[in-house]
């Protein structure tokens, strides 16, 4: 067996928070073989993600946090195929802005491992950018999912509700950064990075304060 493979989908619409909107470009990732996959944050387009699943069973769709533009298209994507949609329960109340009427499918929590084509994916709480904010570390592929926790140049943006700085840098600290350097981390949005490329900032992020 080839094992799993990590396919990227760049989405484009619009997050929206604290009474304003703004136009982004998501990165979709699928996480699987030929058989069977994962999608890490459905964002906009269920058309698209679907298309690129193909004829893939899909196990699950994961949430790194709730902000709309990371789950908008979700419970159209979940309709469609069946998967059940998993959220940390801490971002419950930001799920209930874009889905008031439509629960996630299942909780996301701290060490829990979600095993897709062979493969496992540890899920690590990452509050701080959204109370509920996860990242997926997949070892065996040598990656780590950060939705918009760590990004190439810094934290994730945390002057919107529901998040905090500090929680941010303390997460990035203490879960992510002691990952093996060579770790290659793949976003919410924009270009990857990898671990050992950020490390050896964390204290000018600090000092900057954001």
């Amino acid at each position: 067996m080839a094992g799993a493979r990590v396919e990227h989908l760049v989405t484009s619409g619009t997050f929206a928070l604290d009474g304003g909107t703004w136009d982004v470009d998501n990165n979709v990732w699928i996480v699987g073989d030929d058989e069977e996959a994962v999608v890490i944050d459905a964002a906009h387009d269920a058309d698209a993600i679907a298309a690129a699943l193909g004829g893939r069973a899909l196990r699950a769709i994961v949430s790194t946090h709730a902000h709309n533009d990371h789950v908008n298209a979700a419970p159209a994507l979940a309709e469609r195929t069946g998967a059940p949609v998993l959220l940390h329960s801490a971002d419950l109340p930001l799920w209930e802005q874009t889905h008031p009427r439509r629960q996630p499918d299942g909780d996301l929590a701290d060490g829990q491992v979600l095993t897709v084509a062979g493969t496992a994916l540890t899920v690590l709480h990452t509050p701080g950018h959204a109370p509920g904010a996860v990242c997926l570390h997949a070892p065996e592929l040598n990656t780590v999912f950060t939705g918009d926790t760590l990004f190439q140049g810094g934290p994730g943006a945390t002057g919107r509700s529901f998040s905090d700085f500090p929680t941010i840098v303390g997460s990035i600290r203490d879960r992510l950064l002691t990952l093996p350097p060579a770790t290659v981390v793949r976003t919410g949005h924009g270009d990857g990075t990898t671990i050992g490329a950020e490390a050896p900032h964390l204290q000018e992020w600090i000092d900057r304060g954001h």
